[in-house]
C-alpha cells in the first residue's frame, strides 16, 4: 500500500534484468508498455528468459513487490510506487496432464490436458467477472443516473464483443458459444460441445481471448511463450490486435518465431535475444 494505505496496482513492467543466465549472460531488457516480442533462433534462451520473468512474478505475490531482485531476476515496475503487479501467463502446449493430485481433484473428467487445465481454471474465473459486471450493472441501472442505462450498455459490452469474436473465429466449424449459458459451451450442429473437445488450436485461442476478457480491462502483464503454436497463420495475424482491441491495458510480453505474429504494424515491437544479452 502508499502511504495512505491504498493499493497501487502496477501499468507495467520497465526493465527485465537476469544477472548470469546459464552462468555467463546478462540480460538486460527494456519494455514497452504494449507489446513487446523476443525473437531469436532456437536455444538462445527466449523461453527461459520468459519463464525467469513469469517466476519472479509469482514469487512477488508473497512479499513487498520493491524487494524486486528474486533469484538474479530485476523487474523494474511503472509507476515505481506500485505494491501489486497483475499478471497472466498463457502456455500454449496442449500435452497430456499427468500431474496425479490434479486429475483427482478434476470435478470434470474431461480435463485431460494441459489447455483443458488451463480452460477450466478460466471457467472459473469467467463466473466470477459475470457477477461482478453484473452487480455493476444493477448499480448503474438502479442508481437514478441519467446515463445509467449507456454506462449499463457498456459495462456489458466486453462480454458480448468477446462472444461475437469466438463465433466469428469458429464460424468456418459451425461453432458458436450458447449465450445462456454462465459457462462456456459451445453448439455445433444441434450438440452441445464443451471446450475441453475443441481442437487444440481452437482451445488455445480461447483460452486468450477468456485471459484477455475476466482482466475486466485493467492494467495486466500478460506472458506468451510462443502464441502461435496450433493457431492458423489468419489467426497469428490477428491475435495482438485483437488482444489490444480487449484490453487497451495490458502489456504484452511474448516470445515467437512466427512471421505473421508481427504483421500488422508491430515489427517495432521486435527485439532479439543478441541485442539485449552482455555476456
Amino acid at each position: 500500500m502508499d502511504g495512505n494505505g491504498v493499493e497501487v496496482r502496477a501499468e507495467y513492467i520497465r526493465r527485465i534484468e537476469i544477472e548470469a543466465l546459464w552462468g555467463r549472460k546478462h540480460i538486460v531488457w527494456e519494455l514497452r508498455p504494449d507489446v513487446n516480442i523476443l525473437s531469436g533462433v532456437n536455444g538462445i534462451g527466449k523461453s527461459t528468459i520468459l519463464n525467469r520473468a513469469a517466476t519472479a512474478l509469482d514469487n512477488m505475490m508473497g512479499i513487498d513487490v520493491n524487494v524486486n531482485n528474486i533469484e538474479g531476476v530485476k523487474l523494474t515496475i511503472f509507476p515505481e510506487n506500485a505494491t501489486m503487479v497483475h499478471f497472466d501467463v498463457i502456455r500454449s502446449i496442449d500435452r497430456p496432464l499427468f500431474h496425479s493430485s490434479l486429475l483427482e481433484k478434476m470435478a470434470d473428467k474431461n480435463v485431460c490436458t494441459e489447455l483443458d487445465w488451463q480452460l477450466y481454471r478460466l471457467q472459473r474465473r469467467f463466473l466470477d467477472y459475470q457477477v461482478n459486471i453484473g452487480n455493476r450493472i444493477i448499480e448503474l441501472l438502479s442508481s437514478g443516473d441519467e446515463d445509467g442505462q449507456r454506462k449499463a450498455a457498456e459495462v456489458s459490452y466486453p462480454k458480448r464483443r468477446f462472444q461475437d469474436l469466438a463465433d466469428e473465429l469458429f464460424a468456418e466449424t459451425g461453432k458458436k458459444i450458447i449465450r445462456g449459458k454462465n459457462e462456456i459451451v459451445f453448439e455445433q450442429e444441434g450438440e452441445e460441445l464443451l471446450p475441453y473437445k475443441l481442437s487444440s488450436g481452437e482451445k488455445q485461442m480461447l483460452v486468450i481471448l477468456l485471459t484477455v476478457l475476466v482482466q475486466d480491462k485493467q492494467p495486466c502483464v500478460l506472458l506468451m511463450d510462443e502464441p502461435e503454436v496450433s493457431l492458423h497463420i489468419e489467426w497469428q495475424q490477428r491475435i495482438i490486435s485483437i488482444i489490444r482491441e480487449m484490453n487497451p491495458h495490458a502489456q504484452i510480453i511474448l516470445t515467437t518465431h512466427s512471421p505473421a505474429m508481427i504483421m500488422g504494424g508491430w515489427m517495432d515491437a521486435v527485439t532479439e535475444v543478441s541485442d539485449i544479452t552482455v555476456v
